[in-house]
């Protein structure tokens, strides 16, 4: 995706919120017709189907037949694509939306004339039922745009956002490895000895933060004060998102740009960040320890920087298991959980090797990769640690 931001007018704004109200709407219809499917039942409509039954609501409904056809048919189909993918088990089942969250539509069937530029950093995009709605030219769009999804963000900023499939960085040719490992307190710590963190907000951001979120517990709800205090802080999460996207794509540019092959421990980041609440019978342990250790995982930007990582390298990036990784010394492959002695150091118990405990960590994950190379081109495979635990133990004890 290219995204843009967009900039509409007062009465854009409202017609470009009725289509997302209306791709809300029949998302959530279809929500509706599959809530109660269970293995062994007749199955819900398929897209064609829901196609058929949408063509018979806008008949029947003014204010469904006022909206665009194309909105709506691509949130069923946007629908369709979620329901697959959650039966191929790569993603959860399908939700219901909210007002207010995750708002957005898609538009497919984009002609050439459709995207224009009208100054140097000025353009405009076509919007059934809406017009030329003009965006930032930031940068070049690419050509041979097919679809686009505009999106409003809680913080109330639009943006565009046009499907391409973006050309891979060239690989440097040299032969160079780097392993990553990634972490809480350093984001991503190089082989190579660099250590990486994604920015977040600053201290004086942190602390407006704090001040809001008490002033938003405090604020009755539906009151407009609330809704104010809402809006500035969806303003400071979205700077801090903004910073670690950017830190995403610059780092993983950089990472393929500089090595041929980049190497990262296959992490379950979804399973890393589950709740620990557990149920009533069951209650879990450390349960605000645990809630901090997620935010700190996501807002490291694991996933995202491999996701960038494979698409602008494709082929180039090696995932390890990593287990043990943490715990065995580069230097002598002792695994021993006591040479970890904090999180910025490791010491050998055996041979007395001492490194930055991430960047032994990553130096690991080189190597194991490299083991494996060299035991699939037939040669002898090296010693390789059995796998490790996950990568920061920050939960206390007892």
């Amino acid at each position: 995706m290219s995204r843009y931001r967009l900039q509409p007018s007062p009465v854009q704004e409202v017609a470009l919120l009725e289509h997302c109200g209306h791709a809300r709407f029949v998302w959530n219809l279809a929500v509706e017709q599959h809530a109660h499917w269970r293995p062994g039942l007749k199955s819900g409509p398929g897209f064609a189907e829901q196609c058929r039954q949408l063509t018979e609501a806008r008949a029947e409904f003014g204010w469904l037949r006022g909206g665009s056809v194309i909105v709506q048919q691509q949130a069923l189909k946007d629908f369709a694509q979620a329901l697959a993918n959650f039966f191929a088990g790569t993603h959860r089942r399908p939700r219901w939306r909210r007002r207010g969250r995750g708002e957005g539509f898609r538009i497919v069937a984009v002609k050439a004339g459709d995207v224009r530029r009208l100054s140097r950093n000025v353009g405009e995009v076509r919007v059934p039922k809406v017009g030329w709605v003009r965006f930032r030219w930031s940068r070049a769009v690419p050509e041979g745009v097919k679809s686009y999804r505009i999106t409003r963000d809680a913080a109330g900023r639009w943006h565009v956002a046009f499907a391409v499939i973006p050309a891979p960085v060239p690989a440097p040719g040299t032969g160079e490895v780097v392993g990553v490992d990634r972490g809480v307190t350093v984001s991503a710590a190089l082989s190579t000895g660099e250590l990486l963190n994604a920015p977040t907000l600053r201290d004086t951001e942190k602390r407006r933060l704090l001040r809001l979120l008490r002033r938003l517990a405090r604020a009755k709800r539906g009151s407009n004060r609330r809704g104010r205090v809402k809006r500035a802080i969806a303003k400071l999460k979205a700077r801090e998102v903004d910073r670690r996207k950017d830190w995403i794509e610059k780092t993983s540019t950089g990472l393929a740009r500089r090595f041929d092959v980049i190497t990262v421990e296959d992490l379950k980041i979804g399973n890393m960040t589950r709740s620990a609440k557990g149920t009533v019978e069951a209650p879990g342990r450390n349960v605000r320890q645990k809630a901090g250790l997620n935010r700190g995982i996501l807002a490291a930007g694991w996933g995202g920087l491999v996701e960038r990582l494979e698409h602008k390298a494709p082929g180039r990036v090696q995932k390890i298991n990593p287990r043990f990784t943490s715990q065995t010394c580069n230097a002598c492959k002792h695994i021993a959980r006591e040479s970890r002695e904090s999180q910025a150091l490791f010491l050998c118990v055996a041979c007395g090797w001492r490194d930055n405990a991430d960047v032994n960590a990553a130096k690991n994950v080189r190597d194991t990769a490299a083991g494996h190379a060299v035991a699939a081109r037939g040669g002898p495979p090296l010693g390789e640690p059995a796998n490790r635990e996950p990568q920061h133990d920050l939960l206390p004890v007892g």
